[in-house]
């Protein structure tokens, strides 16, 4: 089986257009100019930032020099590892011939081309098209968009609804945001909009009853939609979408008949089936794509992250060549973005791939890193604070509890689980935090010792939590 890929360590230093300077500074300089997403201000300016410089192969380099393992791959998108070499080439390269072109007037790059079909030769079931954009969030925004414009075609205008999930991930834009099931997200904008509406998730630890087993969650999970529908009217409902996996909500993972109840569900009532693939894409699950791992034959997918190992943006919504026969009939697509398609992101995109193929990095997922990684987190299960371990491949969450056996939840939500990621930072490993649940995400080409060293500062930082709530 082919060997992980070993950079050697990167250089420190900022780059030439930035001031090196102390972390001090590049915090105060933070602190009076820079927006960040998804963290309360005033952290930040009692804590400071966390100063990135530089990184190489799992590994962070802070401003102080520090190293730090990243347990979760920058933002679930890090595929194939920091310091490739053989990316940065792919995007000077195609600089250089073609820095910028858009897909707007019958025009296209070549690299554009040759990514719409290698994703459609990549991806399961029908997919033969792609529809190029920036981000997961644009990338869900545009479905929307694209699925009530195929039941208009359709003559069925009224099939505008979409039903998604609590704590469902779809991204940030208003109408991703409203497909998402995240109340204190909602909150900011008056969402969701019009035409969104949310079912439970198959979420046995936090939803399941006491004398419920996962299954019999998963198959209420599904009824839940089915009845969802059959409230609303199957000819309003447009389309159902969720997370193969969900992801920023705490890595929940479906149970086997979770998946397929969804399926039938959503051919028997006449509505289209979405994957956002946008983390469980490319490997992540020890499949090319999620809806392979779970058995999901969609209608439309939406891609992102692991698409360019996060090196540059880029997403995608693939669509069967039924659905995109639709959208056709329609004439002009008046739908898009000045980066569709970006020949740069494109080309990155295609290395990527190729990498990926050649290293065998999937199939090394699937047969030796996942298994052992999902073996290795799971005996924190023996953790007094730890009341449920989730994950399926290099996807893994720690859902810290008051009481295992009851399933006792912390109250407040939130402050156990910002606590354990700052202890974890401490034993110098990045973990994600969402509600009490602790996630990782690591890059795929991460090696049995740094699951080792992943797992001991896991465990390290637990207690740490533990010891301050006075569980042990």
């Amino acid at each position: 089986m082919p060997r992980p890929h070993q950079p050697g360590r990167q250089s420190v230093t900022p780059t030439a257009n930035t001031a090196p300077t102390d972390t001090a500074t590049w915090q105060d300089i933070d602190r009076r100019h820079h927006v960040h997403p998804f963290i309360d201000p005033r952290i930040l300016a009692e804590k400071g930032t966390r100063v990135i410089v530089g990184a190489d192969g799992r590994h962070l380099v802070d401003s102080d020099g520090r190293r730090i393992l990243d347990a979760m791959g920058g933002l679930w998108c890090v595929n194939l590892g920091y310091g490739r070499e053989e990316l940065a080439r792919a995007a000077y390269d195609q600089m250089v011939a073609l820095p910028y072109y858009n897909t707007f007037f019958r025009s296209a790059p070549p690299p554009t081309i040759e990514l719409a079909r290698v994703l459609a030769d990549l991806t399961p079931g029908d997919i033969t098209h792609a529809f190029f954009s920036s981000s997961g969030s644009e990338a869900n925004d545009t479905i929307v968009r694209l699925v009530r414009r195929y039941w208009d075609l359709k003559g069925q205008p009224a099939k505008k609804t979409f039903i998604s999930r609590t704590y469902a991930y779809h991204g940030s834009t208003m109408a991703a945001a409203s497909l998402g099931g995240f109340e204190a997200m909602h909150a900011v904008g008056d969402l969701p909009l019009p035409g969104f509406e949310h079912v439970m998730p198959p979420y046995w630890f936090a939803m399941g009853r006491a004398d419920e087993t996962p299954e019999e969650t998963g198959a209420r999970a599904a009824r839940a939609l089915e009845k969802k529908i059959a409230e609303l009217g199957a000819d309003r409902v447009a389309a159902f979408i969720g997370e193969p996996v969900i992801g920023a909500g705490g890595v929940i993972v479906p149970p086997d008949n979770y998946w397929p109840e969804i399926q039938r569900i959503c051919r028997e009532n006449d509505i289209l089936l979405v994957c956002d693939e946008v983390i469980t894409g490319f490997g992540r699950t020890g499949e090319w794509f999620g809806s392979q791992k779970f058995g999901i034959e969609p209608d439309l997918m939406t891609i992102a992250k692991g698409l360019t190992s996060g090196y540059l943006p880029m997403s995608a919504v693939l669509m069967t060549g039924a659905v995109f026969d639709v959208l056709s009939e329609g004439g002009v697509l008046p739908h898009g973005y000045t980066y569709s398609g970006h020949p740069v992101a494109a080309a990155v995109a295609l290395e990527n791939i190729r990498l990926m193929k050649e290293e065998g990095v999937v199939e090394r997922v699937k047969e030796d890193t996942g298994p052992y990684f999902q073996a290795r987190i799971r005996e924190l299960n023996d953790h007094p604070l730890v009341g449920e371990v989730r994950g399926v491949g290099l996807l893994g969450s720690i859902e810290l509890s008051r009481n295992k056996t009851t399933r006792e939840l912390f109250d407040p939500v939130g402050q156990v689980g910002a606590l354990c990621h700052e202890h974890l930072y401490a034993e110098g490993v990045v973990f994600r935090a969402m509600r009490d649940v602790v996630c990782a995400s690591p890059p795929l080409t991460i090696t049995r010792a740094e699951i080792d060293e992943l797992v001991t500062m896991a465990r390290a930082g637990i207690d740490r939590t533990a010891r301050d709530l006075g569980m042990m």
